[in-house]
């Protein structure tokens, strides 16, 4: 298990296996490298990604993540050539729901229960920066359900989708039973999931699960214009927002959101905000200072 490590420069330093990372603009490009294997998930890679979306949050020269394959594929789904259990799981114990309420980050659970999946998009959906999946070919299996935690899908025409885990006699995974039918409505999540069929791009717009359809060649250049527009803005209330987003919809009343809003505004009111205001009446590009690994104190709310 990689060490959780909060410093500054760690994550562009930081020599991972299975990933790749460069950072330029505050934009942090996340290239899931193992091309020869279709970038194929694996526990290292889960490891690996959840090392970086946890210490992105605290790291203020990343504001915002781009997702993408190395090569031609995305993510070809978990790598099913490993000897024995292909997700890596002991199949020597017998896990019941109240060890998954009481003991669900027992080291035993998290390496032996626990699905890898699971762990990389609960990492994202708690990430402070905004994420943005640029799908450039194959997004299977985890390569699909991975990209329903991210807040921004874009595909190349080359694209394809597949949430194939009925046809292989498992269950969706990575929390997607959660994310995938918010996105595309409860009808079309079980008739891709029952179906396995692979989807072409023109059906994930259709449905929503893409914001747009690119030639490959203009696929990351497009998800970095979306990119800019967010490094632009003040980093806490982008942080702010993308949790309020997620968290308040879940609620069972509005008021619950009017609690949350009531702080983030009050607290922002009282340094970007003011930033903001000044220099909308000035005509003239905001300097915001706050920093995300600074949030404000009642931050996360949550916990």
């Amino acid at each position: 298990m990689i060490a959780k490590i909060k410093n500054k420069s760690y994550i562009v330093a930081m020599k991972y296996s299975t990933i790749k990372t460069t950072i330029e603009n505050h934009i942090l490009t996340l290239t899931l490298n193992r091309p020869d294997a279709l970038n194929a998930f694996t526990i290292e890679m889960a490891n690996e990604l959840v090392h970086l979306f946890e210490n992105a949050n605290d790291d203020d020269d990343i504001r915002v993540i781009v997702v993408t394959g190395e090569g031609r594929a995305f993510c070809a789904g978990m790598d099913l050539n490993k000897a024995g259990n292909v997700f890596g799981l002991n199949e020597t114990l017998h896990p019941t729901m109240e060890d998954m309420d009481t003991k669900l980050n027992d080291p035993e659970l998290i390496k032996g229960v626990r699905d890898t999946g699971g762990r990389v998009t609960l990492a994202i959906y708690d990430c402070k920066k905004p994420v943005i999946a640029a799908i450039n070919g194959a997004a299977v299996g985890i390569g699909a359900t991975m990209t329903c935690a991210m807040d921004i899908r874009l595909a190349s025409e080359y694209a394809r989708i597949g949430f194939v885990f009925n046809k292989i006699g498992i269950t969706p995974e990575a929390c997607s039973s959660w994310f995938l039918p918010k996105i595309v409505g409860i009808s079309t999540a079980l008739e891709w999931c029952y179906t396995g069929e692979i989807i072409k791009p023109e059906t994930a717009l259709a449905a929503g699960y893409i914001k747009a359809i690119y030639p490959a060649e203009e696929l990351l250049e497009q998800a970095y214009i979306i990119a800019r527009k967010i490094v632009k803005h003040s980093p806490v209330a982008i942080a702010l927002t993308r949790q309020m987003m997620y968290r308040n919809a879940t609620q069972l009343h509005p008021l619950e959101a009017h609690k949350v809003d009531s702080l983030a505004i009050y607290y922002q009111s009282l340094q970007d905000g003011k930033e903001g205001v000044a220099s909308f009446l000035e005509k003239r590009d905001p300097q915001f200072t706050q920093k995300a690994s600074e949030m404000p104190n009642f931050y996360p709310w949550w916990e």
